[in-house]
């Protein structure tokens, strides 16, 4: 039997890889008649490596993010989806995407982007997709090609 997907969870972070992701949401969100959720989490520890916290390239990063949301959430409603919302978090992008979002929404798939790093770059900086997939409480969907 085919699984029935109600609430798609997609992290949009403005990489090639996530636009893949996008691609095929917007492809499982039609099949399915689904709710898409377009969701971005911006690390706020990225902003303490500058040498004094600047509020005002936080302030453009997430009108920048919010932006790219949107401009995403268009898209989709031009492919023909008629439910879908853009969610902005800040905290740890994988465990938000792993966790906190796919609880507060009931999102029964997220789907990602699979990221070109390797063996030795995810022991040493943790990449969110391995992450996410040992860690959902939901099923989840990597997307390597197009």
């Amino acid at each position: 039997m085919e699984q029935k997907y109600s609430r798609i969870l997609v992290g949009m972070d403005g990489s090639a890889e996530s636009l893949k992701a996008f691609d095929e949401a917007v492809r499982v969100a039609k099949r399915n008649d689904a709710e898409l959720i377009l969701a971005n989490v911006i690390e706020k520890r990225s902003f303490l490596a500058v040498n004094t916290y600047d509020t005002i390239a936080e302030e453009q990063h997430e009108n920048g993010t919010k932006l790219l949301l949107q401009q995403f959430a268009k898209e989709a409603l031009d492919e023909g989806l008629t439910n879908v919302r853009t969610l902005l978090e800040y905290g740890s992008p994988k465990v938000v995407m792993a966790t906190k979002i796919p609880k507060q929404e009931n999102v029964d798939l997220i789907v990602i982007g699979a990221t070109g790093i390797s063996y030795i770059e995810r022991v040493v900086v943790g990449s969110v997709a391995s992450y996410i997939v040992n860690h959902a409480t939901c099923n989840t969907l990597i997307v390597r090609k197009k």
